[in-house]
Parts: structure tokens; sequence; C-alpha cells
């Protein structure tokens, strides 16, 4: 079994799905589909078992594919051991960001890393933290950008920056004159929320304890991202939490909503990096969080060291 083949396995069995699996591993499907037949047929045995809407892993299956895991984190690690010997701030990053950072800090991001390391090209991959972290730790990602706290072993953390939240309300919204909001006036509010497994949609229900409350949801709705919730805003469609990022920007350029500050003390997050113990790269992590605190992102403040 080559090592490709372990990554297309170790990915079908991340994804449970044989598109998805193919797209993360940047192959067509009939590839994926080809290699794993030839797989199944050296071990004489089914990995996986497919169904018109699911596939599953077999008891079999789950061994390969933890050997395989092993054998691709080793392989990384000699990957990594040839890194060390030519200049780190050269070649290709792999960087992972979640989907409520990504707009709003790229922009800024590229040019303030391409001062820093002008011969570090990016790779980006967007995803939900579920998906950064398996990634990073099988070696297909270098480093992600993430909210924070999140500890694994093998991993390290590193914070860079708190982040401010702020209200939306439409500009016919009662409270669109006020000063602050509280957090706990959130409650009973027509609220926009980003869908569940979203880590943002977490966070501003931790920061609202009210609104974990039964029947304090009653009339949420959900969006798929923080823009679409942001137009729902603008259309009268109820008030919603936005990080400061994305929400400053609105009030120069989008005169159909309001963007308030909360009282004190404002929820916030705080966004870091997290890479690998092993990861030989150092300078690179180093360049990319100068980068990112030189972003200066509205309602930012670097994180205390």
């Amino acid at each position: 079994m080559t090592l490709t083949e372990m990554r297309y396995i170790v990915a079908l069995a991340r994804e449970r799905h044989f598109g998805r699996a193919a797209e993360a591993c940047h192959v067509s499907q009939p590839t994926l589909s080809v290699a794993l037949k030839k797989v199944e047929g050296q071990v004489g045995a089914a990995l996986f078992e497919r169904t018109a809407s699911d596939v599953r892993i077999t008891a079999l299956g789950e061994r390969i594919v933890e050997q395989a895991q092993r054998v691709l984190a080793e392989a990384v690690k000699l990957d990594e051991i040839a890194l060390t010997s030519g200049d780190p701030l050269s070649g290709q990053l792999r960087v992972g960001i979640i989907y409520t950072i990504a707009p709003y800090l790229l922009p800024q991001l590229i040019p303030a890393l391409s001062r820093q390391a002008p011969r570090m090209p990016l790779f980006i991959k967007e995803d939900f933290t579920a998906n950064l972290v398996p990634a990073l730790k099988a070696g297909e990602l270098d480093v992600i950008i993430i909210a924070l706290p999140f500890t694994e072993a093998g991993l390290v953390a590193q914070a860079v920056y708190d982040e401010a939240f702020r209200v939306i309300v439409p500009a016919t919204h009662a409270w669109s004159e006020r000063q602050s909001v509280q957090s706990d006036e959130l409650d009973g509010e027509h609220l926009l929320l980003l869908g569940h497994g979203n880590c943002f949609r977490d966070q501003v229900l931790e920061s609202c304890p009210r609104l974990n409350a039964p029947d304090a949801l009653e009339h949420a709705l959900e969006g798929s991202s923080l823009e679409t919730i942001r137009y729902m805003v603008a259309s009268g469609a109820g008030i919603a939490v936005m990080p400061s990022s994305a929400a400053d920007p609105l009030i120069e350029r989008e005169p159909m909503v309001r963007v308030l500050p909360f009282a004190a003390p404002s929820p916030t997050r705080t966004v870091g990096l997290v890479w690998r113990v092993t990861y030989p790269r150092s300078a690179a992590i180093d360049a990319v969080r100068t980068a990112l605190l030189a972003c200066q992102l509205p309602g930012s403040s670097p994180c205390r060291t």
C-alpha cells in the first residue's frame, strides 16, 4: 500500500463521503474509488460498506486506517526533518482557517505576510475547526487559525489576539439609536445564528448565558454564513451577534444596519495559531503571528504573552 493510497482511505474514513474525500485529496472521485478497490483487493476484504446514502467503515477498515494514520504521521516527520536544512521562510506554507475568520482576515493577512516572508506562498483551506484539526494532525496542513481555547496532545496552541463582539440590528430597530446593548437583553429577540457545529454560534451562546434558558431561542433563525446573516439583518429579519472584524466595516458601508457595542464587559473571542509539536519551521509560525498582529483588525487587541 502506497502513502498516497493511505491518504485516500484515511480521508474517506474521516469524510464518510467519496466526493468530499476526493476533494480533500485533490483528486477525482473515480481515482479515489479505483485506489480503494485496489487496496481492498490486496487486503482481500472490504474496508468500507457503501450504500446509496452512506459510507461506513468496517472493523477491519478501522484497524487499517489507524495503522495508516500512524504511518502517515511518521512520513510527515521525515518531511519536516528534511525541511530543517532549508530556509524556513522559503516554500509553501499550508494554512487552515475557520469560516468566521477567513473573509475578514485574509485581505490584510496576505500582504502583511508577503512583507514578512516574500518567498513563502500560502495554500489556504477554509473549513470548520473539527475538519481542520484532523488535516493538521495528518500533515495536510502546517498551521491553522482558529478560535481558542484548544488543547490536544501533540499540538501547540498560541493565542494571538482577542476580538470583541458586536450586536447588529436593522436601521429601523428600536435599538438603532442606542449607545450599547447588555448581553442579557438578547433573550426574546429574533436572533439570527450560525448553524449547529459552528464554533462562533457556541461562543455567542456562551457569552450570553440567558440564551441557554428554555425557549430563549424560540424565535431564532439560522444563516449559513456571517455574510448571509448580515443581509438577513439588513432585510429586517432579526438581529445578530458578529465579531468586530465582520461588523465594524459595516458602519461605513451598510446604511441598512446599525452596529452596536456590548456594554462592558464586552464578550470576546480569542483567535490563535495551532501547529504540530514536531513542526520544524518555527520561523514560519512566528512570521504568521507577526503578520496577524500587523493586520490590526477592528475591535481586536493583542493577547498578553
